[in-house]
């Protein structure tokens, strides 16, 4: 090889990852804000007078319109060009960031969010759709996919801490105007360095589907939060139930109706695909709810600062990073069912051991069951894509990969609605509070600290009410990772030790 090949070579290379860099930025956006918010809750709902319920709404809106339009945007940007996509949905996010930001009220605030889940849901496919243009070699693109999958896990950790860090100098807006600097470096480097776009006018796209799924996610969160809300507005729950059964219904006919639907429903026969789907699902909602539920109660009940509660959490991160790399690294000698079965499992018993500490009032029980927790959801972490992407044949990468995101974005948002809505119904029920108290403190933890008023009271009544809301929370959430162990171990079984994890490998 000349000299002068060699330097284009090379060029070429590190163009490579630089674009990784790139689209990893873009994708730590998307993953920060989804637990961005946990440690800046008690700030923000109080600054903007947000009820319970209401402040469940600005963590789900996210969320939910994220997961509603991700199976969609896929095939968009197979037909007007991935690097089109991830300029677009830069944009949008980084204009929505400006407006969550500057939100005078909670209601604008929530319409912000779903205008940040807009541009995330554009910005998310084209993430690893340009990692997989860009590397042609098999072992860089493993390479590649295998730290997009680690920034999810990463990005989840940081969320915490980087608001924790802005809140110690800054007001809650902070937590979203932080990502404007880097949306402007990102749109600067894609135009630098990103490849041509590469449309494809023959590839169909249907937003109706994406309406209809949208319309079945919002319906379910609805209901269950209406459920649990006391006393329930059973009109309200009655029509969220509606809403959500016609969404899910029409959305299957209309897929089973068209020649190239958003999701075709045999790939789930294949069990690995769907053990991985499920790995995916089962770590996000861990993960994202021992965030929510764990900030809240040491910034509430243990007057820890944001940053402490932040660092705190990224425990979890940390116990997954070795496992995580252990898993990526040895999945053709570990096999499929010990990471994510074995994974789940592990990560149970850390559950198991925080909410001991907790109930024993031992710190350092709780962190050593999160760090035990991270470890196993590490190793169902690292190799989710790998048994997603890996099992879909070449023709429905485009689909395998939009089903991957929705089920991180699904995992993180039924982990908000169910948990974050158990532990203010069991707090509700099980607050006992004195005759003087005002009638807000009995709703949630949040309002009781609000409206006190310094009464001690008052606070404890609080405080032992939502330490037993939270136990209760990871009991549910232990069960939850249970039934994930079980489930996968079935849909694995086949799968064990030196067997093959990937049926088309040209996928990754």
């Amino acid at each position: 090889m000349s000299h002068m090949q060699r330097d284009h070579t090379n060029k070429l290379t590190s163009r490579r990852w630089w674009l990784l860099a790139t689209v990893g930025a873009g994708l730590l956006l998307i993953v920060l804000d989804n637990s961005i918010l946990y440690t800046a809750m008690p700030a923000l709902t109080a600054d903007l007078g947000a009820s319970g319920s209401t402040a469940l709404w600005i963590i789900n809106a996210y969320p939910v319109v994220m997961a509603g339009l991700l199976l969609g945007s896929g095939t968009l940007g197979d037909r007007i060009g991935h690097r089109r996509m991830f300029v677009t949905g830069l944009s949008i996010f980084g204009l929505a960031s400006v407006l969550a930001a500057f939100s005078p009220n909670a209601e604008l605030l929530i319409a912000s969010r779903a205008l940040l889940a807009v541009g995330a849901a554009a910005m998310m496919p084209a993430t690893l759709a340009l990692i997989r243009i860009a590397f042609d070699d098999p072992r860089e693109r493993n390479i590649a996919i295998a730290v997009w999958g680690s920034l999810s896990v990463v990005g989840a950790a940081m969320g915490p801490i980087v608001a924790g860090l802005l809140l110690e100098r800054f007001w809650w807006g902070s937590v979203f105007l932080v990502n404007v600097p880097v949306v402007l470096a990102a749109l600067a480097a894609t135009v630098l360095i990103a490849p041509r776009n590469d449309p494809n006018p023959e590839k169909s796209w249907d937003l109706t589907s994406s309406l209809q799924a949208m319309m079945a996610l919002v319906g379910i969160v609805v209901f269950i939060k209406e459920v649990a809300h006391t006393p329930q507005n059973w009109t309200v729950v009655v029509l969220a139930a509606v809403a959500a059964v016609a969404g899910a219904v029409m959305f299957v006919r209309r897929q089973r109706r068209l020649a190239e639907p958003l999701l075709e429903f045999a790939i789930f026969r294949n069990r690995a695909f769907s053990g991985g789907v499920l790995a995916a699902a089962f770590a996000m909602f861990t993960i994202a709810g021992l965030q929510l539920i764990t900030t809240q109660r040491f910034q509430l009940v243990e007057d820890f600062s944001p940053l402490q509660a932040g660092l705190l959490v990224a425990v979890i991160a940390f116990g997954a990073l070795p496992s995580g790399m252990i898993g990526g690294a040895f999945l053709h000698v570990i096999g499929l069912r010990i990471l994510i079965s074995g994974g789940l499992a592990v990560a149970t018993v850390g559950v198991a051991i925080s909410a001991l500490g907790v109930s024993l009032d031992q710190f350092w029980l709780l962190v050593c069951g999160f760090v035990v927790t991270g470890f196993g959801l590490g190793g169902a972490f690292s190799v989710a894509s790998s048994a997603i992407m890996g099992n879909a044949a070449p023709k429905k990468a485009g689909m395998a990969a939009s089903v991957e995101e929705v089920s991180y974005e699904m995992g993180s948002l039924t982990a908000v609605a169910v948990l974050g809505t158990l532990v203010t119904a069991v707090y509700a029920a099980a607050v006992q509070l004195p005759s003087n108290a005002p009638a807000t403190a009995g709703e949630s933890i949040s309002d009781a600290v609000a409206t006190a008023d310094g009464n001690t009271a008052i606070l404890s009544a609080a405080y032992s009410a939502f330490d037993s809301a939270y136990l209760v929370t990871m009991a549910v959430l232990g069960v939850a990772l249970l039934i994930g162990t079980l489930t996968t171990a079935r849909l694995l079984r086949s799968y064990g030790p030196r067997t093959e994890a990937m049926e088309f490998s040209e996928n990754h």
